[in-house]
Parts: C-alpha cells; structure tokens; sequence
C-alpha cells in the first residue's frame, strides 16, 4: 500500500446528500503556487563555451578531456528581467531575461584522474506570458532548467567549448491561497517493509512427495 492510495475503507466517499458531492466534508483554504503562465523552449545549442569555477579535486593537470555535462540544478537563476505590457497582445506581457543554468562538468586531466567541475552558461529569452494585474502580492518569473552534454572539447584554461541538449521553461508564479473542496486530511498508511523471498517456491514444496 502506498501514499497514492488515500482513500481508507471506511472513508469511502457516500451518497450525494443535497448539493455536496461525494464525501466533501469542507471547504479548506490552501496555501499553494500559483501558475498564471508558462512557455517551453527546447533547443540543441553547438560551440558553446564554457568555463570551470572550481574543480574536485583541485589539483588537476591540464590539458582536460571533456566527458560529459550536465544541470547540477533544475531550478535556472533569472537576471536582468524587464517585463513590458504587449499592447498588441491584451493580457499579455513581453518579458526579457537572462537565465543562467548551473552545470557540472565531468572530465580526465592530463594524468588520467576523473575530474567534475562547476560552470554555468547564461541564455537570453524574449518572451510573450500572460502576467497578472498588479496587486499587493508580487509575481515571480523562475525558470526551470534541464541541460546535458556529451560531446565537447577542451580549448584552454579550465574552458570547453561545447554541444548542449537545453529545455528552460518559463513560468509566471504567485503565492496564493485558494479555497478548495476538500475531502479530509490524507490518510498515510503504515510502511509496507521490503522483504526478500529467497526460499519463496521452496517453502510452496509438499512436505513428502505426493
């Protein structure tokens, strides 16, 4: 049994009684992130050039051997955000930003040690969302991230020019609080321990043969 599983026995949602629906009990105000909008880009990105900041362990060799790279984060950094009402477009806004996506970086020095070290690579988006009107609670624009590499070259001084496979998805968030039909709190179920059978068939064997 697991966590997916909420619904206990002898809570089972009942007849509609009057108006409320199957086993609502309350309404409940919920704290939660609001999405008002959001936007994905997906892109394979040739020569792109990046540079290590620090190095496990610290004492490496030059020249490197690029292996592979990848987001040490889903979470990208925005800067540099300007976000402009699209008169062309009512409900919509253009939002300019830079976001920067943290990388990890594997790779051989010059004696054969596997290395990792941390870069990032700053991208540039022009966007069209649609943000909500002002109010006393403020938006944010985040930037989920997703990046990988496996191919590249080393150039000089800790620096690799690079092939990125790159997803950044764009959302306009709020912290909100909703009020919601609710059907209690969740029912968690005990733990189910893990348990291998290694003598399961052999137990299942008649004591004498038949």
């Amino acid at each position: 049994m697991s966590f997916s599983n909420n619904v206990r026995p002898d809570r089972m949602p009942g007849p509609i009684v009057g108006n409320a629906a199957n086993g609502l009990c309350e309404k409940v105000c919920i704290e939660v992130k609001k999405v008002f909008d959001a936007c994905i880009k997906q892109e394979t990105l040739t020569d792109q050039t990046i540079t290590l900041e620090s190095t496990v362990p610290a004492d490496v060799a030059q020249p490197f051997t690029f292996v592979s790279a990848r987001s040490s984060s889903s979470l990208g950094v925005v800067s540099d955000l300007v976000v402009t009402p699209a008169s062309e477009t009512p409900g919509c806004s253009r939002v300019q930003a830079n976001v920067t996506i943290p990388l990890q970086v594997s790779f051989v020095d010059a004696n054969g040690a596997q290395a990792t070290g941390t870069s990032s690579l700053t991208l540039s988006r022009d966007v069209l969302l649609r943000v909500p009107e002002p109010s006393v609670m403020p938006y944010e624009i985040v930037a989920v991230v997703n990046a990988v590499s496996a191919e590249g070259n080393y150039v000089s001084d800790g620096t690799f020019q690079i092939t990125l496979c790159v997803t950044i998805i764009l959302k306009v968030v709020m912290d909100v609080e909703l009020l919601v039909p609710s059907y209690g709190y969740c029912y968690i179920p005990p733990c189910q321990e893990y348990q291998e059978e290694i003598c399961e068939g052999f137990f299942d064997l008649p004591l004498f043969p038949r």
